[in-house]
């Protein structure tokens, strides 16, 4: 909900950072793949107990999950690029939850399993809806110029980013702020899934159904 706003914040300053990295000649592949190393430490950290440098972790993470896409716009983009990312974004979302878990299993388990639970439903939703939406050749770049169409929804990145800076901020209310994020999630899905449905919905024709 919060992505098209933060997009217009963060942009401009990414942007000019991305092209400097470019111009060092570092790949945007390695920008990518050195923010997941930060969320799987972050994830670390977080099975430890030590939440402050989990909440640093994780945010530095996030700030190279921004600089990867900026630095190729700046040099050149590629669809293994942007496959690279969104597979590392999911591999980062679980993460971290999972380290909740790994923490507190007595207490964090059945609410992290949901959390988790949510968060493969509402990507199933989105990666869905942008497959229908590649072939219809749709376009957005509302949350920024991505190599998949981006859906809007109740929960985005943004507010998935705040939520676990508050679960290091606070973990031990992990319980039942996983309960309440995780369902909000299933809402976002639901509507993403009512959304795709209005899109979408209408019947295939013939000459779509024999190509």
């Amino acid at each position: 909900m919060l992505d098209a706003y933060a997009r217009k914040l963060i942009d401009p300053p990414l942007n000019r950072v991305g092209r400097m990295l470019a111009r060092m000649g570092i790949s945007a592949n390695a920008v990518t793949l050195f923010g997941l190393a930060l969320g799987l430490a972050a994830a670390g950290a977080i099975a430890a107990g030590a939440f402050t440098m989990a909440l640093w972790l994780v945010l530095l993470s996030r700030l190279a999950d921004g600089l990867d896409g900026a630095v190729a716009r700046a040099a050149q983009k590629t669809d293994f690029g942007g496959y690279l990312d969104i597979a590392s974004d999911f591999l980062f979302y679980g993460i971290v939850p999972f380290g909740f878990v790994l923490y507190d299993p007595t207490t964090n388990g059945i609410a992290g399993a949901y959390l988790l639970l949510s968060f493969y439903v509402n990507g199933a939703s989105f990666l869905g809806f942008a497959i229908l939406a590649e072939k219809r050749e749709m376009q957005t770049s509302a949350q920024g110029v991505k190599s998949l169409y981006y859906s809007n929804g109740l929960l985005e990145g943004t507010e998935t980013i705040a939520f676990f800076v508050l679960l290091c901020l606070a973990p031990r209310f992990f319980m039942p702020l996983a309960w309440a994020f995780g369902t909000l999630c299933f809402i976002t899905a639901f509507l993403r899934v009512w959304g795709a449905y209005q899109v979408f919905g209408d019947p295939i024709s013939d000459q779509q159904e024999t190509s």
